[in-house]
């Protein structure tokens, strides 16, 4: 009888054990996957406010060029306006849904990596 008591609190003990070495477990495969997230968020971030600023004096060099070349400063900065205006005027009316289904697929793919990964 003391046997099978023993044999039930060593079960105990072990169940126990494995049930924190689980916890620990999930713990550390949460906090990998969230501190690559966030590396990869922020190297991201890094190089689109790079990006962004070279688009901008692009943008900048761009407008007033052109209206050097145009006499009046403010033409550059209105037909490079313009020009946003037509892309954003086909992007919507005609990319919007390839975008959207495109980046639809592209988090389905990350959710469901993310889900086999745990």
């Amino acid at each position: 009888m003391e046997d099978n008591i023993k044999s039930i609190e060593t079960l105990l003990e072990r169940t126990s054990d494995y049930g924190k070495v689980s916890l620990e477990v999930l713990k550390l495969k949460v906090l990998d996957k969230t501190s690559g997230e966030v590396s990869s968020f922020l190297s991201h971030s890094f190089v689109i406010a790079i990006l962004s600023t070279f688009i901008l004096f692009l943008n900048l060099g761009a407008a007033l060029w052109i209206g050097k070349t145009m006499g009046e400063m403010f033409y550059g900065f209105f037909i490079v306006a313009a020009f946003y205006a037509v892309i954003a005027f086909i992007m919507h009316f005609f990319m919007h849904k390839l975008l959207k289904r495109k980046l639809n697929d592209y988090l389905i793919r990350l959710f469901s990596k993310e889900a086999d990964t745990l």
